[in-house]
């Protein structure tokens, strides 16, 4: 007679903790930041011009909006949610700061009631999400034609450009003695703070918890909604600033600009190694996803390859990231499954 037994190993520290160094080292996070290494590299050596100062220029300023943007989207899609409206927010904030501006306010002003609007703009996506109680993807799917509408509709056709020269030469203006744009330096700071309420604070392991299960985060005395509700409001309000910059930067206001740039963040965020699933990410995987696309980008840029291409490549790598993801979650949980344990009796009873 032949019994099967499923026997459970025991379980010892090494099968819940690991060395600080693997922590460090052995991850997602790490893995794209040696592919950005890599990619650099291959860059500079078959890219004519790739290692020129003027391109590290551009690269930077064309993906500071994106950086800017990445930074709470990280924190929203770590706690399950998502935001498709930021683009359609930096389109608003720009329409608003040209017609304010036309209108006779001086930038700074016009600035500030545009990041305000941001803002309001995240709250009402806050509110649905939290107190109506709607699904943020069908909900920000909303306000993204919304946005984009009240965008498109308060400036028509037209463009504003008719800016202050001290602006726009601000936007693209670099560190002295560096070929780092200015831009970097609101960035590094955002960046901190971040870092510090993510990764150091109650607030930001009350993120990681409500991706991880947001009943048990409510019995463990998170606030669900006010969290969800104030990333979507802070959401609102780094996007429009991200607007401002990006009008000031081109030097034009139009309805229309940033049009698809959630691609790129959301694609970015994934890749550097949020889980859309949530509950899992960090901040320094998410930078060097959004590097790792503007350098793909501006090389290919750089090598003739037409804008279609490098679209097509950016929904190919957000693709595979979300794909990666599930694998591996699979591949932890077949690995993680109690062993079975195949026994021949030979006739002896059991004890």
């Amino acid at each position: 007679m032949t019994n099967t037994t499923t026997v459970t190993p025991t379980r010892v520290y090494r099968d819940y903790g690991q060395p600080l160094w693997r922590r460090l080292l052995v991850n997602r996070e790490s893995a794209i930041i040696v592919l950005l290494a890599v990619v650099i590299v291959v860059a500079m050596l078959s890219v004519r011009n790739f290692d020129n100062p003027i391109t590290i220029t551009y690269l930077l300023l064309d993906v500071a909006p994106i950086l800017l943007i990445a930074l709470p989207m990280t924190l929203i899609i770590i706690t399950g949610e998502i935001d498709l409206s930021v683009a359609s927010v930096v389109g608003l904030s720009s329409v608003l700061l040209g017609t304010l501006h036309q209108a006779g306010l001086p930038i700074p002003a016009a600035a500030f009631i545009a990041i305000v609007a941001g803002a309001l703009g995240g709250a009402l996506n806050g509110f649905l999400v939290t107190v109506v109680g709607l699904p943020s993807l069908a909900v920000t799917i909303g306000t993204l034609a919304l946005y984009r509408g009240l965008a498109v509709g308060l400036l028509g056709t037209t463009a504003v450009t008719d800016f202050n020269e001290f602006w726009t030469t601000l936007a693209k203006s670099k560190i002295p003695g560096t070929p780092i744009p200015s831009i970097t330096i609101p960035f590094l700071i955002l960046l901190a703070i971040f870092a510090i309420v993510l990764h150091f604070t109650p607030f930001g392991r009350g993120v990681f918890a409500i991706g991880l299960s947001s009943e048990a985060a409510t019995f463990s005395g998170v606030n669900v909604n006010r969290t969800k509700f104030i990333l979507f409001v802070v959401a609102g309000a780094v996007s429009a600033f991200a607007g401002i910059y990006y009008t000031l930067r081109f030097g034009s206001a139009r309805g229309d600009n940033a049009t698809g740039l959630e691609l790129q963040v959301i694609a970015a965020v994934l890749l550097g190694g949020v889980s859309i699933f949530g509950g899992r990410g960090a901040l320094h995987g998410v930078i060097a996803g959004v590097l790792l696309i503007g350098v793909l980008g501006s090389a290919l840029r750089l090598a003739n390859v037409t804008s279609d291409v490098i679209n097509i490549i950016t929904g190919v790598l957000l693709v595979l990231s979300v794909v990666s993801t599930s694998f591996l979650f699979w591949l932890h949980k077949q690995r993680s499954q109690p062993r079975r344990i195949r026994r021949v009796d030979t006739g002896t009873p059991p004890a």
